[in-house]
């Protein structure tokens, strides 16, 4: 039997060498581990699908992108894994209204800096909030647009409340903010979730809330509530017969979004290429329509311009929150 040929030491180191320029030179698609995108709410909801649906569209850019929900502490618990997490792109994950703009000044003590711990990478989208009504209160009291709530809640004050997913939560503070806006006082009532407040809506136990859009969309079609008004700057495309509540409270605007970022200090080189990929697939046609039944309009930015952003988010919501005197230790 012929015996084995023994190589000899610079044959080991050039066989050593090949193998790092072939790793170091394959096609990004061809990585050795997926990316880690830490959701930090479970799954199921509009940011867990939206997230899905991105990590779908960019795996031939980028190979395989694996979800990982970490729900818990208002979004904090996953937000600070990715603040921990080690800066070498393999670990990202999503920043949004709660975890980026309100938690920060809603919580006594965060685990992590909502404005030095994160590198963004970009914008993902925004959802509009409603005002709605139940319909037969609203029937009831002769209140068919914005400017008669406010009307009403004026001649009538504290007679009025108004349901939320909780102190702090969005719908919460839109509602506080509405008030100061419209100079009314109603009665707020927080309940353990937004499911819990739409019921208590639907079944008149409260008179207005703030709600998504999407989740409110199909009592609005049916009749059971009042779409009083949007509240972004623009009517929503998916339901334009909706006014902005800036038409009548001028300068009113408070939305929900969310976007991408990895943990400070991941290479500049590594931002751009996830940035490149993430946005090539919020242009994509495909994606708009599979966002446009949440009621979500995708938003690409730079890595730039989702920093400056999230930097007047965070600001604009430090007084809102202030405010409302929401706080949770």
């Amino acid at each position: 039997m012929q015996g084995r040929m023994s190589l000899s030491p610079w044959d080991r180191l050039r066989a050593l060498l090949l193998v790092i320029c072939a790793v170091v030179s394959a096609p990004v698609g061809a990585q050795s581990k997926p990316i880690r995108l830490i959701v930090p709410y479970a799954a199921g909801g509009p940011i867990d699908v939206t997230a899905r649906a991105l990590a779908e569209r960019v795996k031939d850019a980028l190979g395989p992108v694996i979800i990982d929900n970490k729900p818990g502490a208002g979004g904090n618990l996953g937000a600070d894994l990715v603040a921990k997490a080690a800066p070498d792109g393999w670990t990202i994950g999503i920043a949004a209204t709660a975890t980026h703009a309100i938690n920060p000044w809603l919580f006594t003590k965060m685990p992590y800096n909502a404005s030095q711990d994160f590198a963004p990478i970009t914008q993902m989208l925004r959802v509009p909030n409603v005002l709605v009504m139940n319909a037969d209160t609203a029937q009831r009291l002769h209140i068919h647009t914005l400017a008669d709530l406010v009307r009403y809640a004026q001649a009538h004050p504290g007679q009025l409340n108004f349901g939320s997913g909780g102190n702090g939560s969005a719908g919460h503070l839109a509602g506080e903010m509405f008030k100061r806006a419209a100079g009314i006082f109603a009665v707020h009532i927080p309940y353990n979730g937004g499911n819990p407040a739409q019921l208590a809506l639907l079944s008149a136990q409260v008179d207005f809330n703030f709600d998504n859009l999407a989740t409110a969309a199909p009592n609005i079609q049916s009749g059971k509530l009042l779409a009083l008004a949007v509240t972004t700057a623009q009517r929503s495309s998916a339901l334009p017969e909706i006014p902005a509540m800036g038409e009548t409270l001028k300068g009113f605007e408070i939305d929900t979004w969310w976007g991408l970022v990895a943990p400070a200090g991941t290479p500049r080189e590594v931002i751009e290429r996830l940035n490149k990929a993430f946005t090539a697939a919020l242009h994509a046609p495909e994606t708009r329509s599979r966002f446009g039944v949440l009621m979500a309009e995708p938003v690409a930015t730079t890595p730039e311009q989702f920093a400056v952003f999230m930097k007047q988010e965070l600001h604009r919501y430090e007084r809102v929150v202030k405010a409302s005197g929401a706080k949770v230790d």
